[in-house]
């Protein structure tokens, strides 16, 4: 029985470990910068890992057709572009330090 206790500490402290491990990427990557396009860069749209909107920069030319609806279509999909970059990134990021393992609420 005191084998298995051992056993038991050992995978807590392991645990513990790669939890300390997840939480200080998941911290450095919501500092990180992730950009998406469209309309073959006439959009750009930067996010950061917490999937919050830091800039959108639209090309003149975009402007000139006065096409607002094809606009809102290219910045939409320049944003899921750059938020799907950072998903990406945080799930290959937590993948590293899993293990492959899939872990509810990282």
């Amino acid at each position: 029985m005191k084998g298995m206790m051992g056993g038991m500490a050992g995978l807590m402290k392991q645990a513990n470990q790669m939890q300390m491990k997840m939480k200080k990427a998941q911290e450095e990557l919501a500092l990180r910068e992730f950009s998406g396009t469209s309309g073959g860069g006439a959009v750009t749209a930067k996010v950061n890992g917490d999937n919050k909107v830091l800039a959108i920069t639209i090309t003149p030319d975009v402007m000139k057709s006065g096409d607002v609806e094809m606009l809102q279509d290219l910045v939409t999909s320049a944003v899921n572009d750059a938020l799907k970059t950072a998903k990406e990134t945080s799930s290959q990021e937590m993948s590293k330090i899993t293990g492959g393992l899939s872990i509810p609420g990282f």
